[in-house]
């Protein structure tokens, strides 16, 4: 596998600064978050891959049946893919922490590879998740700072699914945050200034 496996926006980082990967939601691109991230880490290097399946047109990282109903085998499949690709970008970037945001089916994808592959990320933010199965327990995700952020009311990811996975993440001992808001499926205000302040934390 190497980094150029998937299409993605990269940039390099300063020296000290992180590298951080992000995952855009269905029907979103490379670019979806690289302006945001490049406001609040102007020094950390950034890899945005664009999702390689496409469901009617828009642009994901793993095939579902439908709302909610995903092909297991299928995200197992691009799961390992992605965590080939994220590994071969860390290894070209050594002595950088690494963070991972995603939102939506790019927090979907996130998530999976972190329940796989917990050793990859410094520090996790999954925007509006969706995991409708119980991941298996990993230890090695103890310390591993995670923030996942959600909307109460949120049609697409029902907000009992969302409480579970925080229930799993501090199971797991990791260093969990989060900001719920009132509404959907939209990002609010309330969600980025809890970001900025994940990311930017020392």
């Amino acid at each position: 596998m190497t980094p150029s496996h998937y299409n993605a926006l990269t940039k390099a980082p300063a020296a000290g600064a992180p590298l951080v990967f992000a995952f855009h939601g269905t029907g979103g691109n490379e670019h979806q978050f690289s302006e945001m991230v490049g406001q609040i880490l102007p020094d950390a290097g950034l890899v945005s891959p664009r999702g390689d399946v496409s469901e009617n047109g828009a642009l994901r990282f793993f095939r579902r049946a439908a709302e909610g109903v995903y092909d297991m085998a299928d995200l197992a499949e691009r799961t390992e893919k992605m965590a080939e690709f994220i590994t071969a970008h860390k290894t070209g970037n050594p002595g950088h922490p690494v963070y991972g945001l995603g939102y939506s089916n790019g927090a979907n994808i996130l998530a999976s590879v972190a329940f796989k592959h917990a050793g990859l990320f410094d520090r996790i933010a999954l925007l509006h998740p969706l995991i409708p199965w119980t991941p298996e327990a990993n230890p090695g995700l103890a310390g591993t700072r995670v923030l996942i952020t959600a909307g109460r009311r949120d049609p697409i990811c029902p907000f009992p699914r969302t409480e579970s996975l925080a229930s799993y993440f501090t199971a797991q001992g990791s260093k969990l945050q989060t900001s719920f808001h009132d509404g959907g499926h939209e990002i609010r205000q309330p969600e980025l200034s809890a970001l900025e302040a994940f990311l930017t934390a020392p």
